[in-house]
């Protein structure tokens, strides 16, 4: 069973986010905050295993929640709940340590999904709002990508990896589209975080737009 704690002040998304859990055999909603300080407190008393975070939220927004709930709680997986207007915080809350973000308009099915892949180490993102969040990241490092562009060398197999994690894509569907094992996928993305020296798959995604190895 996934425990789940959801963050979030508007009453409509907890509401709906819970009843959607209700619906599943393998997650359950062990707590509900509506706002930062709400989420650190429930976070330690319910212990869960994944916790969906607002990022605006009263008092203690949702990065500062990030954070501490972590220092806390190290094993907790953190996936953000964005919107359009929340772009500029989504790279400041992944480096608080939360491991992927969420769109808010996406279908059910990718909610409980991106919850899943997060309790089983994964790192789930909404493909568009990463291409966002990559595109903006990568202009705003474009000197340290021209500089860096070209000094790392990449097999083929790496490069279509990069390419794909650069998409969006999640372990199991770089595997069916590559038509490799799962296993053999999670072993090149660890590769390359440690040949690039990267902690995460936004940082690689970046890092394949720099090198112009990015779909447009």
């Amino acid at each position: 069973m996934i425990n789940v704690l959801i963050a979030d002040d508007q009453h409509l998304v907890r509401a709906g986010v819970r009843m959607l859990c209700e619906w599943t055999e393998d997650i359950l909603v062990v707590g509900e905050a509506a706002n930062g300080m709400e989420a650190v407190k429930l976070a330690e008393q319910v212990q869960p295993d994944v916790v969906l975070m607002d990022l605006h939220m009263p008092g203690m927004d949702g990065i500062a929640a990030t954070r501490e709930i972590l220092r806390l709680r190290p094993a907790t997986r953190v996936v953000v709940l964005t919107t359009f207007d929340d772009d500029d915080r989504l790279y400041p809350v992944l480096e608080a340590g939360a491991c992927g973000f969420l769109a808010k308009d996406v279908p059910p099915s990718a909610v409980l999904d991106a919850v899943r892949r997060a309790a089983a180490g994964e790192s789930p993102y909404s493909p568009t709002v990463l291409h966002r969040v990559v595109t903006r990241a990568a202009r705003a490092w474009n000197g340290e990508g021209d500089r860096r562009r070209g000094t790392i060398r990449f097999t083929d197999r790496e490069q279509e990896v990069l390419r794909l994690v650069a998409a969006g894509l999640s372990n199991n569907e770089i595997a069916e589209q590559m038509h490799i094992g799962l296993t053999t996928v999670k072993t090149h993305v660890s590769n390359l975080m440690t040949k690039t020296d990267t902690p995460n798959r936004v940082r690689l995604a970046v890092l394949a737009i720099q090198e112009g190895l990015a779909d447009d």
